[in-house]
């Protein structure tokens, strides 16, 4: 009995020791020249356009238990890897399911979180975040860990091992507050947000500006973060998000000038409306086509002010992992990224999609990068 225990425990330290290892492969060999903490601006470089990528359901932490859960973190770190070293981007997105936490089975799941923007923080690469429908799930007991006589088997955390008891584990996860604070707290690079309070339990809802290099007061573009829901809570984007944005638009952009580009996870109906039942027949630009389109329960009037607006160019989510096309909607354009992670369904190719964005005059490009460098799907969304 002992000797099963002693197993189990070094099984469990075990793991914990890869996923920590999976932590610092990133950063080694390399000496990156941190860039100092951020302000409430993102600046245009001299020159070059502004380049963004991407980063769609990474999903770390998925059955942290076996050998295949950690080896599908590690891969996810060098699809990222691959495509920060092709693209060299001046800002990166965390666009939703950066974790599965309802496969996390320690409270706090932000060591996972940790691990999923490593690479990007290891290259000194500012970014932001939003959340998915799996970043706060609630933990859900896997069937394997149930024996023949229905009694689950327990597992602690590695450092509790000694201590075996229900006091010492924890399954009740890490809810987006707790998850957006830290990342904030321990990383200077973050411009992420908790967003206001009277959108709470909607977290992520904040907007950066984009400035001109010449002056940090003139802005090039807005870039909106929302949160979508689902995990803790239902799967909307509520009346008073809708609300939030315009009376926030209204006061950074009255009269509609700067152009305005949207980030969140889940794809509102609007995309059902034009997702292409044949990619090549269609005005929509892309490479898979391979499932529906998989829309948030309810969607309180975000898109009809989107709709209204003439600066906004296009809204960017993720979700479906089987999706990676732009399609034109009435002035603006709806796209998805693309499946960045090796956690989550599907078998297509890993790549991100890659965003430029052009100063004098104003153009809004974008592509996908793929984890073995190639390059497809080039589309101009500011036309």
């Amino acid at each position: 009995m002992a000797l099963a225990s002693a197993r189990k425990c070094w099984t469990i330290a075990s793991l914990a020791f890869l996923s920590l290892l999976f932590r610092f492969i990133p950063a080694v060999g390399w000496t990156v020249a941190l860039r100092t903490k951020p302000v409430n601006y993102l600046r245009f470089p001299s020159g070059p356009p502004f380049k963004i990528a991407l980063f769609a359901d990474l999903h770390f932490g998925e059955n942290a238990w076996t050998d295949w859960g950690p080896k599908q973190d590690l891969n996810s770190v060098k699809v990222m890897s691959a495509v920060l070293d092709n693209e060299n981007p001046d800002f990166v997105v965390y666009l939703g399911d950066v974790i599965t936490a309802n496969n996390i089975m320690v409270g706090n799941a932000s060591s996972y979180w940790d691990q999923a923007i490593s690479p990007t923080k290891a290259r000194g690469i500012p970014w932001a975040s939003v959340f998915g429908n799996h970043d706060d799930a609630p933990f859900e007991w896997p069937m394997e860990w149930f024996s023949a006589s229905g009694i689950p088997q327990l597992r602690c955390p590695a450092a509790n091992c000694s201590l075996p008891g229900e006091e010492d584990c924890s399954f009740r996860g890490t809810h987006r507050l707790e998850l957006m604070r830290t990342e904030i707290m321990d990383n200077a690079l973050s411009y992420s947000k908790t967003g206001p309070k009277e959108l709470w339990p909607s977290v992520s809802n904040y907007v950066i500006q984009l400035s001109s290099s010449n002056d940090p007061q003139s802005p090039v573009a807005f870039l909106y973060f929302m949160d979508s829901g689902g995990g803790s809570y239902p799967e909307v984007l509520s009346g008073t998000q809708a609300k939030w944005f315009h009376n926030k638009s209204n006061e950074l952009n009255p009269d509609s000038r700067v152009p305005e580009i949207i980030f969140w996870h889940i794809p509102s109906t609007a995309y059902g409306k034009v997702a292409p039942t044949f990619l090549s027949l269609s005005y929509c630009v892309g490479s898979i086509n391979k499932e529906s389109v998989a829309a948030q329960e309810a969607e309180m009037g975000v898109m009809k002010l989107l709709e209204e607006r003439p600066s906004v160019k296009a809204v960017f989510v993720g979700h479906n992992h089987g999706l990676d096309w732009c399609c034109p909607y009435k002035k603006l354009w709806l796209c998805f990224a693309r499946h960045t992670g090796y956690g989550g369904y599907g078998n297509w190719a890993r790549g991100a999609r890659i965003l430029e964005i052009t100063q004098e005059p104003f153009s809004l490009m974008s592509w996908i990068r793929m984890e073995d460098g190639h390059t497809h799907s080039e589309v101009i969304l500011s036309s």
